[in-house]
């Protein structure tokens, strides 16, 4: 199995990172358009949410950002230094009351946008996972 790590302060400019990590992964495995595109959003979503989130900006705490390649998958896995989150009870972004609300909507994406989403470590682990067909 490959693997591939990457950590990084908890600024929302390290995005970037994020995406360049993303993008020498599909030149590195030859990943497909479609579970591209899926991957860029997913992750730098998730990313995005444990800097935001998990470690509250807080540039002293590090998000790290895992990659594993297996025969049929590749999985990422996302990890902050927060307190984790209650992620059964988030309100749902499609419903009326939340339709205009600038925020909500990054677990949803991850849901829609990846195979698999798993929650670790009282939601301070992420794990978003990529089938090949």
């Amino acid at each position: 199995m490959d693997s591939i790590n990457i950590s990084i302060p908890s600024l929302s400019e390290n995005i970037r990172i994020i995406e360049s990590f993303i993008d020498n992964a599909k030149e590195k495995f030859s990943l497909n358009d479609d579970i591209y595109g899926n991957i860029m959003v997913a992750v730098t979503e998730s990313v995005n949410n444990a800097i935001r989130h998990g470690n509250n900006n807080n540039k002293s705490k590090n998000v790290s950002l895992s990659l594993q390649l297996q025969t049929d998958q590749i999985k990422f896995i996302i990890r902050d230094e927060g307190n984790g989150f209650d992620y059964n009870n988030l309100p749902d972004p499609t419903a009326p009351e939340n339709l205009d609300k600038p925020g909500g909507r990054g677990i949803f994406l991850m849901k829609n946008l990846s195979d698999e989403v798993n929650f670790k470590e009282n939601g301070k682990v992420v794990e978003l996972c990529f089938y090949f067909f």
